[in-house]
């Protein structure tokens, strides 16, 4: 068994659709830290704008709700899509943060980088407007 194997299963990415056409949600199950964030930065990288494809407007949501961990690692893969996506003219939200992870990111002060909402449903209701605003 090799060291990927070792920690498959630690983390779940599902992409599940954002219900508008510039909307994608990537639902995180699980644990995110050095050893399982290559699933989630390969679904991020699929929709960043980091290929070169201009998604302008384009949105992705994080779902978080379960989520029981993340370290430095999964933070930083967060922090790298977030500023593709606003270079791409895009955004990148959470939702749902749970404690121990809620605590992480306000700590380190990246809390107030994103937007940051209760639910997803919440999430998708606010509509997307131009970074900055």
């Amino acid at each position: 068994m090799d060291r990927a194997e070792d920690f498959a299963g630690r983390l779940d990415v599902r992409e599940l659709n954002g219900r508008r056409p510039d909307t994608v949600v990537l639902a995180l199950a699980g644990e995110l830290d050095h050893d399982t964030a290559g699933p989630l930065r390969d679904a991020l990288t699929a929709h960043d704008g980091s290929d070169g494809s201009g998604r302008d407007g384009f949105r992705i949501v994080v779902d978080c709700s379960e989520l029981s961990f993340c370290d430095s690692t999964g933070l930083n893969v967060l922090l790298r899509a977030r500023l593709r996506m606003t270079e791409a003219g895009g955004r990148l939200d959470l939702a749902g943060l749970r404690p121990p992870v809620d605590r992480m990111f306000e700590i380190t002060g990246a809390r107030s980088v994103f937007r940051v909402y209760e639910t997803v449903a919440s999430a998708l209701a606010d509509a997307p407007a131009p970074e900055g605003s």
